[in-house]
């Protein structure tokens, strides 16, 4: 892990090389928290070793899991569950939390669930409201509705549930649920989401339904679901490799990414980009254990045009639009970015954050409801400090669009990228960038 919380990014011109992203945060979390499901060793190659992840596999030991880290691999050994002696605290992740809130409301006992300041900021309601029609209690303790959330679970029933947003954290809050309710539950998505749930669900020989964006699954009841142990193999994050894309795309130079995952609900960018002019090509590789595509990126510099982004891609690179934003300001016209309100409630208001480091800058860039207009063309400013508001998808985004800078630019509290990407600034460094890290 990176130690340090402020960095300055010098301007570089040039950006090449390959790259190994670490694995998928989304799949990391799943994996995880299914291994400890089961009865028996599980090993997990490949698994995330970030702060968000490291804090799911410890909240899986409070609840019986045994959990052993060797420089190889994790194994996770799954054993029957028990009510933790104390809260769960799960860091910065909001995909943890969610997702393991399902799990804990179909346990006969009460659970507190906690976080840092970030994520006791983040709406809860979203999960109560369909945990409650199942069956369980759910106490939202934090101010205005967030976390800490205490639960009291059991006795579920399924539910037929209409989803208000489009969000693959609820879905999989509920489809969690779901294996430990009585009868069948059916969720229906505004929007598809990614499906990293389902899939390992399939893996595992748990039956569902899709039907379009309606998700069928018959619970096992109170006992839950006999699941046999087995090892994953967990691909590279395409969010994490997205930075290196539109660096490469931004930057005249050549960035193969190798081993990232390639699932078709989380490569949206990659249409974007193509939309936008970049010269990218993709490489399938076979499908890891995970039942997950992966394979290879290799993405040239071209000149970028601007567009728009909305509709149903959003679901697809909501994580991404951070570094979307970033490709827009470096691109030729105007980039804009709706149907994307989401963005206000992730670790920081993404749009808020992105469009104020834009703008000082020198990027043209105007915040809307659900989005944001950026006007491409501007010459980067420099010698300018910038905050990353603990959010680090808008550190690494901006630390992207410092190297196009006139002079170095200084970001501070950088050490939230260790949630998602601890090895950011080593491979920013490895594909010729100047950093220097304090």
């Amino acid at each position: 892990m990176n130690t340090a919380d402020n960095v300055t990014i010098h301007p570089c011109r040039v950006l090449t090389g390959t790259v190994r992203v670490p694995g998928d945060k989304s799949i990391s979390h799943r994996v995880a928290m299914l291994s400890a499901l089961t009865i028996g060793p599980s090993r997990l190659t490949g698994f995330l070793r970030s702060e968000d992840c490291l804090n799911t596999l410890k909240a899986m030991e409070c609840l019986g899991a045994r959990v052993e880290i060797t420089p190889e691999r994790i194994q996770v050994t799954g054993r029957p569950w028990a009510c933790p002696r104390q809260p769960l605290d799960m860091g910065n992740s909001g995909t943890g939390l969610r997702l393991l809130a399902g799990l804990l409301a179909g346990r006969p006992w009460t659970t507190e669930l906690t976080g840092d300041k970030s994520l006791r900021s983040r709406p809860m309601q979203r999960i109560q409201a369909p945990l409650e029609q199942m069956g369980a209690r759910v106490e939202l303790m934090g101010t205005g509705n967030c976390v800490p959330i205490r639960i009291t679970g059991g006795a579920l029933r399924g539910i037929a549930y209409p989803m208000p947003v489009a969000s693959a954290q609820v879905k999989s809050c509920i489809l969690l649920a779901a294996l430990f309710a009585e009868g069948e539950t059916r969720i229906a998505e505004p929007l598809p989401t990614r499906d990293h749930t389902e899939r390992a669900f399939q893996v595992l020989g748990i039956p569902l339904r899709t039907d379009g964006n309606l998700i069928t699954i018959r619970g096992y009841g109170p006992r839950g679901p006999d699941l046999t142990a087995r090892d994953w193999t967990v691909p590279g994050d395409f969010s994490s490799a997205a930075f290196w894309l539109v660096a490469a795309a931004v930057l005249g130079t050549a960035v193969t990414i190798q081993n990232v995952g390639l699932n078709p609900r989380r490569t949206a960018l990659l249409d974007v980009l193509k939309r936008m002019g970049a010269d990218l090509a993709v490489v399938p590789e076979t499908a890891s254990l995970a039942a997950e595509p992966s394979g290879a990126i290799t993405i040239r510099g071209a000149d970028l045009r601007g567009t728009e982004i909305g509709g149903a891609e959003i679901p697809n690179l909501i994580d991404e639009l951070p570094i979307a934003a970033v490709a827009g300001a470096l691109a030729c016209g105007t980039t804009v970015i709706r149907d994307a309100r989401e963005l206000r409630v992730k670790e920081s208001d993404r749009i808020a954050c992105m469009v104020a480091n834009l703008r000082a800058l020198g990027i043209p860039a105007d915040e809307r409801e659900d989005g944001m207009c950026v006007s491409g063309g501007a010459t980067v400013r420099g010698n300018v400090e910038l905050d990353c508001y603990g959010d680090h998808r808008v550190a690494m985004a901006m630390a992207i669009l410092a190297l196009r800078a006139s002079a170095p630019v200084r970001i501070r509290g950088i050490a939230c990228v260790n949630t998602s990407y601890p090895e950011f600034w080593h491979h920013l460094t490895l594909l010729g960038a100047k950093v220097e890290l304090n």
